[in-house]
């Protein structure tokens, strides 16, 4: 019986902590591996600016007027990638038309 309760424990240890740890690891990695020159992106320590060049081991950043060099670890998200379209934008008077369409067609 002990045995069993030490395998439950062992089995929630492992799906509570240690699993959402790796993936969060590996999703890193790859928006690490997959930065390129033109991203806009926010370091760890809050800083926002645009990857101007890159190499193994760092990232130079532009940030208002100067250059600043970080550590690629220290990238913590992408903002935007440098080859993203911007986002359509949807006008209000359009996008009821479209609602009162749909509902007319509906009955």
């Amino acid at each position: 019986m002990q045995i069993i309760f030490l395998l439950l424990f062992v089995a929630i240890f492992y799906f509570l902590l240690i699993r959402p740890q790796q993936k969060r690891t590996k999703e890193a990695r790859q928006m690490q591996a997959s930065l390129s020159r033109g991203d806009k992106i926010v370091t760890i320590g809050g800083l926002q600016g645009t990857i101007d060049s890159l190499d193994d081991q760092t990232a130079t950043l532009r940030c208002g007027a100067g250059k600043l060099t970080f550590e690629r670890n220290a990238i913590r998200a992408v903002l935007k990638k440098a080859n993203a379209p911007e986002p359509e934008k949807i006008e209000e008077g359009k996008d009821k038309k479209a609602k009162t369409d749909t509902e007319t067609e509906k009955k």
